[in-house]
């Protein structure tokens, strides 16, 4: 796995900002510690990074989301507390441990009701979706393999409506995006993407690059037109 690199001086501040600002609860301190004990990678958005998400959800009205890349439930949780009563999140998990890990934090926060989560490779959930004629999702989160980022953007276009927002991690990638060569197996996908959010008729986007726990990284934020 590529190895990120965080600064302590970062750490210690995100740390500041989680516990005076953020305030995670326990059922999201739940998500965390029950991936460690499942052997997971510790690869869940930042605490300040999931509030984030919240909020963008609570700002843009969402109420049909669409989350690629579920792992524990972490920004699940985050995403589905941004919504309103009647709101639900449908998640992608490739990988069936992963998805009962994600399911018990999830209805452990109280969001089952909420949450649906497709278990499978994700390009194949996005089409069964397309087929299964659904409403157009307001929000798409993209937080999966590096690889198939410019194919989910495609899929967010062709699944999300007129208006609706678009967030896709890991955007800078300690910089490989500069040097693909440092990261072969992601950087290139990552590239990709951030070509397409530049050129796509269809998408306004900008980049934020950010530090942290997660090493230097940054998230692009775009809208559907």
């Amino acid at each position: 796995m590529f190895e990120h690199k965080p600064r302590p001086e970062w750490t210690a501040a995100e740390e500041f900002l989680t516990r005076v600002v953020v305030h995670p609860d326990p059922a999201l301190e739940q998500a965390i510690s029950s991936a460690a004990e499942a052997g997971m990678p510790a690869i869940e958005v930042a605490p300040n990074a999931g509030k984030l998400l919240k909020l963008l959800v609570q700002l843009s009205g969402a109420r049909r989301v669409l989350e690629i890349g579920t792992l524990a439930g972490f920004s699940t949780i985050w995403i589905g507390r941004g919504l309103p009563e009647d709101g639900t999140v449908v998640t992608c998990e490739f990988l069936p441990k992963h998805a009962e890990v994600a399911w018990a934090n999830i209805d452990f926060a109280g969001l089952g009701e909420k949450v649906e989560i497709r278990l499978g490779p994700a390009l194949e959930t996005l089409a069964a979706l397309a087929e299964e004629g659904r409403e157009p999702f307001d929000f798409i989160f993209i937080d999966a393999d590096k690889e198939n980022n410019s194919r989910y953007l495609d899929w967010a276009v062709r699944l999300g409506r007129p208006g609706a927002t678009v967030v896709l991690d890991n955007t800078v990638w300690e910089g490989a995006i500069l040097d693909p060569d440092l990261d072969p197996v992601n950087a290139p996908g990552i590239v990709d993407a951030l070509k397409l959010l530049g050129e796509h008729p269809r998408l306004d986007a900008t980049v934020i690059q950010t530090v942290g726990s997660k090493g230097w990284d940054g998230f692009a934020l775009a809208r559907i037109s």
